[in-house]
């Protein structure tokens, strides 16, 4: 009976031991993660009444009427940055650049404005940041207010999933800030 009593205590106690181990747990889903290279900026300038600081990484495409591609291969996005010269028209340039980013307002989550004024480069405009899945993040004006005025806007070709582009999307959101901070009237 002792025998059978220190039996059966053994096995309860070994299967007390076995029985603590942690539940196997699949592990969850990850994304991957992105790093990017430190950003290195570098002038460009050419025969348009502007010039500005961009990302050395990008590849610049000329348009016309100096309107431009900024591509980011790596990142499948584009910067597109359009000119227009101010003709008396400045109150219709500005309603048009701020309806383009508010056309975004169904699928923003926010939109976030950053007024931005250089009155040493004659320098102003507007950069909007836009969160959630919109089909771009963020867009900006400039415009010395009488004779220039440019908008860019960044598009990245993928479906709009605003948390598998947020990592790029802040690398260029950076470049645009750039760009448009340093950009000068010729």
């Amino acid at each position: 009976m002792l025998k059978r009593i220190i039996s059966a205590a053994a096995i309860l106690l070994v299967l007390t031991v076995v029985s603590c181990k942690d539940d196997v747990v699949p592990k969850p889903s990850s994304y991957l993660r992105l790093d990017y290279p430190e950003a290195k900026y570098v002038n460009f300038e050419n025969n348009c009444p502007f010039a500005f600081e961009m990302n050395e990484a990008a590849i610049i495409k000329g348009e016309k009427d100096c309107g431009f591609a900024i591509t980011y291969p790596k990142m499948k996005a584009t910067i597109y940055l359009t000119y227009k010269p101010v003709n008396g028209d400045i109150q219709k340039l500005l309603k048009d650049a701020q309806k383009l980013t508010y056309e975004h307002v169904i699928k923003a989550d926010d939109i976030l404005e950053q007024p931005y004024l250089n009155p040493q480069k004659k320098v102003y405009g507007m950069f909007y940041q836009v969160d959630g899945n919109a089909a771009t993040n963020s867009q900006f004006y400039v415009t010395d207010s009488t004779k220039h005025f440019i908008t860019g806007s960044v598009y990245f070709y993928a479906k709009p999933n605003f948390d598998s582009v947020m990592p790029a999307a802040s690398y260029i959101k950076n470049d645009m800030q750039r760009l448009m901070e340093t950009l000068k009237w010729k």
